[in-house]
Protein backbone atom coordinates (compact mmCIF):
# COMPACT_ATOMS: atom_id res chain seq x y z
CA UNK A 1 0.00 0.00 0.00
CA UNK A 2 1.95 3.43 -0.96
CA UNK A 3 0.72 4.87 2.26
CA UNK A 4 3.39 2.93 3.81
CA UNK A 5 6.21 4.32 2.20
CA UNK A 6 4.75 7.96 1.54
CA UNK A 7 3.15 8.71 5.02
CA UNK A 8 6.14 7.50 7.05
CA UNK A 9 10.14 7.78 7.73
CA UNK A 10 12.49 5.87 9.95
CA UNK A 11 13.49 7.26 12.76
CA UNK A 12 16.36 4.66 14.16
CA UNK A 13 18.57 1.98 11.67
CA UNK A 14 16.37 -0.61 12.36
CA UNK A 15 13.58 0.77 10.86
CA UNK A 16 11.35 -0.56 13.86
CA UNK A 17 10.23 3.37 14.92
CA UNK A 18 8.57 5.02 12.63
CA UNK A 19 7.79 9.02 12.26
CA UNK A 20 4.98 11.21 9.99
CA UNK A 21 6.88 12.38 6.56
CA UNK A 22 5.79 15.84 7.50
CA UNK A 23 7.38 17.02 3.57
CA UNK A 24 4.60 14.78 2.22
CA UNK A 25 1.89 15.35 4.46
CA UNK A 26 2.16 19.14 4.37
CA UNK A 27 1.41 19.25 0.93
CA UNK A 28 -2.14 18.79 2.55
CA UNK A 29 -1.62 20.81 5.22
CA UNK A 30 -4.92 22.66 4.65
CA UNK A 31 -7.28 19.48 5.23
CA UNK A 32 -9.39 19.73 8.12
CA UNK A 33 -9.44 16.37 10.16
CA UNK A 34 -10.90 15.25 13.09
CA UNK A 35 -8.58 14.87 16.48
CA UNK A 36 -8.72 13.70 19.79
CA UNK A 37 -6.86 15.37 22.74
CA UNK A 38 -6.21 13.59 25.72
CA UNK A 39 -4.32 14.30 29.28
CA UNK A 40 -4.84 11.93 32.17
CA UNK A 41 -8.69 11.78 32.70
CA UNK A 42 -9.83 14.53 30.57
CA UNK A 43 -10.76 14.52 26.69
CA UNK A 44 -11.75 16.41 23.64
CA UNK A 45 -12.36 16.30 20.26
CA UNK A 46 -12.07 18.91 17.66
CA UNK A 47 -11.52 19.75 13.96
CA UNK A 48 -8.56 21.11 13.14
CA UNK A 49 -6.29 21.14 9.81
CA UNK A 50 -3.90 18.65 9.00
CA UNK A 51 -1.21 20.99 9.60
CA UNK A 52 -2.12 21.95 13.25
CA UNK A 53 -1.75 17.97 14.03
CA UNK A 54 1.40 17.28 12.36
CA UNK A 55 2.97 20.60 14.59
CA UNK A 56 0.96 18.46 17.72
CA UNK A 57 3.25 15.91 16.98
CA UNK A 58 6.08 17.42 16.67
CA UNK A 59 6.04 18.99 20.09
CA UNK A 60 5.03 15.82 21.37
CA UNK A 61 8.00 14.20 20.31
CA UNK A 62 10.32 16.97 21.62
CA UNK A 63 12.09 18.04 24.17
CA UNK A 64 11.65 21.50 25.97
CA UNK A 65 11.35 23.75 28.61
CA UNK A 66 8.01 23.29 30.48
CA UNK A 67 5.17 26.04 30.00
CA UNK A 68 1.43 26.24 28.75
CA UNK A 69 1.28 25.34 24.71
CA UNK A 70 -0.80 27.26 22.51
CA UNK A 71 -1.69 24.19 20.88
CA UNK A 72 -2.70 21.92 23.51
CA UNK A 73 -3.84 23.74 26.81
CA UNK A 74 -6.75 25.71 25.14
CA UNK A 75 -8.42 22.32 24.50
CA UNK A 76 -6.99 20.22 27.35
CA UNK A 77 -6.43 22.43 30.76
CA UNK A 78 -3.13 22.13 32.15
CA UNK A 79 -1.36 20.13 29.02
CA UNK A 80 2.21 20.91 27.87
CA UNK A 81 3.68 21.42 24.78
CA UNK A 82 5.41 24.12 22.45
CA UNK A 83 5.69 24.44 18.80
CA UNK A 84 8.93 23.86 17.78
CA UNK A 85 10.98 26.45 15.59
CA UNK A 86 14.27 26.76 14.40
CA UNK A 87 14.28 30.27 16.63
CA UNK A 88 13.38 28.54 19.55
CA UNK A 89 15.76 28.50 22.60
CA UNK A 90 13.64 26.35 24.82
CA UNK A 91 15.21 23.11 23.72
CA UNK A 92 17.85 21.83 26.22
CA UNK A 93 19.16 18.78 27.59
CA UNK A 94 17.24 15.71 28.96
CA UNK A 95 18.47 15.84 32.18
CA UNK A 96 16.45 19.00 32.26
CA UNK A 97 13.82 18.26 29.87
CA UNK A 98 10.26 17.22 30.03
CA UNK A 99 7.51 16.06 27.53
CA UNK A 100 4.16 16.70 26.85
CA UNK A 101 1.67 15.67 29.13
CA UNK A 102 -0.94 16.02 26.25
CA UNK A 103 -1.90 13.14 23.26
CA UNK A 104 -3.38 13.78 20.02
CA UNK A 105 -4.54 10.99 17.94
CA UNK A 106 -5.96 11.77 14.36
CA UNK A 107 -8.97 9.07 14.65
CA UNK A 108 -11.38 7.99 12.34
CA UNK A 109 -11.13 10.47 9.78
CA UNK A 110 -13.49 10.09 6.72
CA UNK A 111 -11.32 8.89 3.33
CA UNK A 112 -13.79 10.60 1.78
CA UNK A 113 -12.71 13.81 3.14
CA UNK A 114 -9.63 14.02 2.08
CA UNK A 115 -7.66 14.91 -0.91
CA UNK A 116 -7.35 12.50 -3.94
CA UNK A 117 -3.84 12.31 -3.54
CA UNK A 118 -3.53 10.54 -0.11
CA UNK A 119 -6.81 8.43 -0.60
CA UNK A 120 -4.86 7.41 -3.42
CA UNK A 121 -2.40 6.18 -1.51
CA UNK A 122 -4.81 3.69 0.62
CA UNK A 123 -6.60 2.13 -2.02
CA UNK A 124 -9.63 -0.23 -0.84
CA UNK A 125 -8.52 -4.26 -1.18
CA UNK A 126 -10.03 -6.06 -3.87
CA UNK A 127 -11.11 -8.31 -1.21
CA UNK A 128 -13.24 -5.41 0.66
CA UNK A 129 -14.28 -4.67 -2.91
CA UNK A 130 -15.73 -8.09 -3.58
CA UNK A 131 -17.43 -8.98 -0.13
CA UNK A 132 -20.82 -9.08 0.41
CA UNK A 133 -22.48 -7.10 -1.93
CA UNK A 134 -19.64 -4.57 -2.81
CA UNK A 135 -20.85 -1.91 -0.59
CA UNK A 136 -17.87 -0.29 0.43
CA UNK A 137 -20.04 2.58 2.30
CA UNK A 138 -17.24 4.08 4.83
CA UNK A 139 -13.70 3.90 5.55
CA UNK A 140 -10.81 5.71 7.76
CA UNK A 141 -7.39 6.14 8.79
CA UNK A 142 -5.71 7.01 12.32
CA UNK A 143 -2.94 8.52 13.05
CA UNK A 144 -1.16 8.87 16.49
CA UNK A 145 2.27 8.65 18.45
CA UNK A 146 2.10 5.01 20.71
CA UNK A 147 0.34 4.57 22.84
CA UNK A 148 -2.69 4.58 21.35
CA UNK A 149 -6.36 3.68 22.89
CA UNK A 150 -9.76 2.95 21.35
CA UNK A 151 -12.26 1.38 24.02
CA UNK A 152 -14.05 -1.84 24.17
CA UNK A 153 -17.02 -1.01 21.29
CA UNK A 154 -18.68 -2.80 17.97
CA UNK A 155 -19.64 -2.12 14.58
CA UNK A 156 -23.21 -2.39 12.60
CA UNK A 157 -21.17 -3.98 9.92
CA UNK A 158 -18.23 -6.03 9.22
CA UNK A 159 -14.35 -3.93 9.41
CA UNK A 160 -11.28 -4.81 7.17
CA UNK A 161 -8.92 -3.10 9.49
CA UNK A 162 -5.23 -2.76 8.09
CA UNK A 163 -1.91 -1.77 9.92
CA UNK A 164 0.49 0.90 8.29
CA UNK A 165 3.08 1.60 10.35
CA UNK A 166 3.63 0.69 13.76
CA UNK A 167 1.89 -2.02 16.07
CA UNK A 168 -1.63 -2.45 17.56
CA UNK A 169 -2.77 -4.81 19.36
CA UNK A 170 -6.36 -5.97 19.07
CA UNK A 171 -8.66 -8.04 21.78
CA UNK A 172 -12.65 -9.58 19.95
CA UNK A 173 -14.99 -10.20 21.92
CA UNK A 174 -17.95 -12.01 20.55
CA UNK A 175 -21.55 -10.41 20.38
CA UNK A 176 -22.51 -12.26 23.85
CA UNK A 177 -19.18 -12.35 25.34
CA UNK A 178 -18.70 -8.34 24.80
CA UNK A 179 -22.35 -7.56 26.01
CA UNK A 180 -21.76 -9.30 29.06
CA UNK A 181 -18.64 -7.42 29.62
CA UNK A 182 -20.74 -4.40 28.97
CA UNK A 183 -23.40 -4.88 31.24
CA UNK A 184 -21.08 -5.60 34.03
CA UNK A 185 -19.22 -2.39 33.54
CA UNK A 186 -22.37 -0.22 33.87
CA UNK A 187 -23.15 -2.43 36.61
CA UNK A 188 -19.86 -1.42 38.71
CA UNK A 189 -20.39 1.96 37.59
CA UNK A 190 -24.21 2.76 37.95
CA UNK A 191 -24.67 3.35 34.45
CA UNK A 192 -27.16 2.42 31.92
CA UNK A 193 -25.61 3.66 28.98
CA UNK A 194 -26.42 2.00 25.33
CA UNK A 195 -24.42 -0.29 23.90
CA UNK A 196 -25.39 0.63 20.73
CA UNK A 197 -24.87 5.01 20.98
CA UNK A 198 -21.39 5.40 22.39
CA UNK A 199 -20.19 8.56 23.02
CA UNK A 200 -17.72 10.66 24.48
CA UNK A 201 -18.36 8.92 27.89
CA UNK A 202 -16.26 5.47 26.83
CA UNK A 203 -12.72 8.14 26.08
CA UNK A 204 -12.77 9.37 29.79
CA UNK A 205 -13.86 9.35 33.64
CA UNK A 206 -15.02 5.89 35.43
CA UNK A 207 -16.02 4.00 32.56
CA UNK A 208 -13.02 4.81 30.45
CA UNK A 209 -10.95 3.07 33.50
CA UNK A 210 -13.43 0.22 34.36
CA UNK A 211 -13.66 -0.99 30.63
CA UNK A 212 -9.88 -0.77 30.14
CA UNK A 213 -9.74 -2.84 33.67
CA UNK A 214 -12.39 -5.12 32.02
CA UNK A 215 -10.63 -6.08 28.82
CA UNK A 216 -7.42 -5.68 29.10
CA UNK A 217 -6.84 -6.39 32.68
CA UNK A 218 -7.96 -9.88 33.37
CA UNK A 219 -5.97 -12.71 31.23
CA UNK A 220 -8.79 -14.94 32.23
CA UNK A 221 -11.31 -13.17 30.01
CA UNK A 222 -8.87 -13.46 27.32
CA UNK A 223 -8.15 -17.28 27.60
CA UNK A 224 -11.84 -17.77 28.20
CA UNK A 225 -13.74 -15.63 25.88
CA UNK A 226 -11.30 -13.32 23.54
CA UNK A 227 -8.96 -13.98 20.96
CA UNK A 228 -5.98 -11.52 20.72
CA UNK A 229 -4.03 -10.28 17.67
CA UNK A 230 -0.97 -8.13 16.92
CA UNK A 231 -1.14 -6.29 13.71
CA UNK A 232 2.35 -4.95 12.29
CA UNK A 233 2.71 -3.38 9.29
CA UNK A 234 1.34 -5.04 6.58
CA UNK A 235 -1.21 -6.97 8.58
CA UNK A 236 -5.07 -6.83 8.53
CA UNK A 237 -7.75 -8.04 10.49
CA UNK A 238 -11.21 -8.67 9.65
CA UNK A 239 -14.19 -8.02 12.66
CA UNK A 240 -17.24 -9.77 12.16
CA UNK A 241 -20.26 -7.61 12.52
CA UNK A 242 -21.69 -7.11 16.16
CA UNK A 243 -17.90 -8.58 17.50
CA UNK A 244 -16.47 -5.96 20.30
CA UNK A 245 -13.18 -4.78 20.28
CA UNK A 246 -10.68 -3.10 21.70
CA UNK A 247 -7.33 -1.43 20.18
CA UNK A 248 -4.33 -0.56 21.77
CA UNK A 249 -1.20 0.99 20.07
CA UNK A 250 1.78 -0.25 21.49
CA UNK A 251 5.97 0.56 21.03
CA UNK A 252 7.56 3.60 20.12
CA UNK A 253 7.23 5.51 17.22
CA UNK A 254 3.91 6.50 15.58
CA UNK A 255 1.00 4.17 14.93
CA UNK A 256 -1.00 4.19 11.78
CA UNK A 257 -4.26 2.43 10.22
CA UNK A 258 -6.86 2.21 7.82
CA UNK A 259 -9.83 0.21 7.91
CA UNK A 260 -13.31 -0.22 5.58
CA UNK A 261 -16.76 -0.83 6.79
CA UNK A 262 -18.46 -2.79 3.89
CA UNK A 263 -22.10 -4.78 3.36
Amino acid sequence: MPAVQKWFVKTTTDGQQLALNRAYLSRFGSTVVPLEFSNNDQFNRIEQSLSFFLECVNAHTSTFRTRPSRYFSAYVPGARAIKRTTASNDFFSASTSTRPTARVYLAQAPLVDLPQGLRDDVPAPELVLKAGRGDVYDSSIWLGQAPTYTPLHRDPNPNLFVQLAGTKVVRLLSPGAGRNVFAKVQERIGGSASATMRGEEMMQGEEKKVLEEEVWGRNDLYRSSAYEAELRSGDGLFIPRGWWHSVKGIGDGMTGSVNWWFR
